[in-house]
């Protein structure tokens, strides 16, 4: 084991700042910073006119930037020339590497593990231990990096990048098995609805809705306070299940409770997304424990039983999904992806009786839980690379690779 000297940020990082006046008529592309050291995003496109503050920040390739406010979740990046010219506001600070000192890789890959990102929670300050938390500069400045010389870095960089392959390697075999049982799925319920088309037609889903409507935009917090209730958001509706990890809560009127409250067997449906992948994605209610809403970005669906069932509903919703006929693409700056409501009343699914509807949803069923094993082995391998990922990381850093 090497032991190499600890450096004050501040020695390899030099503040940099590009302010640029706004022009109301200008384009500006936005970055956002990815938590998990997972890299910069444009994440908006807006003129001058749409942006409240006066000025912002210019980025250039070979930046080192963070989140002010989310430092604590690992919102660290290296600019790359994908972003090359993008802008941040005030709450992302940027730097130039003194390049004879520091490799900017190596910095990434520092930034890139939890124990760093626990150091800066410890180090950040603000309202509540969280979501207001900020990362000042002249704290991050002030962390100490173990530097060996900018020789040894790249080293630890190359051998970073070969095992990290590997475990990219494994990660790529993992996706395109998950991808052949997605496909079978989605093979298997285009047969059976197709089937079932052409044996009992079609009806418009308005007709076998009891009752729809999108959720509450009360502002949600992961600390309860008294009158609060649950109000399940967009990851909550996820795997074809209700989770009630990660929930949040918010205060709401009786009369707002009532407009958006849950019932057992009501369909929930993720209504926008700026992912394809989270749009169209829903799940229908088992027993609440408690009353509970439901946030905006969702929409509620209540079947009428005596025609449609809630899981069959659910099927035929997947099926219209993966056909991209439910989907709509907004074309606005955002790129936002949206299921309307009228556009689900126009739907048309088939609608075979109940016991038939209770047949497709078994068949499906079982063909899932066949292939779960599968599902919970990649799940499982994908933990197991993460350990390998930080292990590698962690050795890295104390002088062991």
């Amino acid at each position: 084991m090497r032991a190499w000297p600890l450096v004050p940020l501040g020695e390899v990082l030099l503040p940099i700042s590009r302010p640029e006046p706004l022009i109301a008529t200008e384009q500006y592309r936005l970055l956002g910073a990815h938590w998990y050291a997972e890299g910069l995003y444009i994440k908006d496109i807006k003129t001058g006119s749409e942006i409240q503050a006066n000025q912002l920040y210019r980025v250039e390739a070979g930046d080192f930037v963070y989140n002010r406010l989310f430092a604590w979740k690992g919102s660290f990046a290296l600019a790359g020339k994908d972003v090359h010219g993008c802008y941040v506001s005030n709450e992302f600070p940027c730097f130039r590497l003194r390049e004879e000192r520091a490799d900017g890789r190596y910095l990434h890959y520092y930034f890139s593990r939890e124990s760093i990102w626990n150091e800066a929670l410890g180090l950040s300050s603000g309202g509540t231990p969280t979501s207001r938390n900020r990362l000042k500069e002249d704290r991050l400045l002030a962390m100490a990096v173990p530097l060996p010389p900018i020789e040894e870095q790249r080293r630890v960089v190359q051998r970073i990048d070969l095992l990290t392959r590997k475990v990219q390697t494994v990660h790529k075999l993992q996706a395109e098995i998950t991808t052949e049982l997605d496909s079978l799925i989605r093979s298997v319920t285009s047969d059976l609805f197709a089937s079932a088309s052409k044996r009992f037609g079609v009806v418009k889903l308005s007709g076998l809705i009891a009752d729809s409507g999108y959720g509450t935009s009360v502002k949600c917090s992961v600390e309860r306070e008294d009158g609060s209730v649950p109000v399940l958001r967009i990851p909550n509706v996820a795997a074809g299940a209700i989770s009630f990890s990660d929930l949040k809560f918010g205060v709401l009127s009786d009369r707002e409770l009532d407009g958006v409250s849950l019932q057992s067997a009501d369909v929930l449906l993720v209504r926008t997304n700026g992912s394809l992948s989270l749009v169209g994605r829903c799940a229908v209610v088992e027993e609440l424990p408690e009353p509970t809403a439901f946030a905006s970005y969702l929409i509620r669906l209540r079947c009428d039983k005596k025609q449609v069932l809630p899981p069959f509903l659910q099927s035929a919703l997947n099926y219209l999904r993966e056909s991209r006929w439910l989907i709509e693409f907004a074309r606005t700056t955002a790129g936002q992806y949206n299921v309307s409501l009228g556009r689900l009343h126009e739907a048309e699914i088939p609608l075979p009786p109940l016991e038939e509807q209770e047949r497709i949803v078994r068949r499906l069923g079982n063909i899932i839980a066949q292939m779960r094993p599968c599902y919970s082995m990649r799940r499982q391998l994908e933990k197991e690379s993460n350990v390998v990922t930080a292990s590698v990381l962690n050795q890295a850093f104390s002088g062991q690779l």
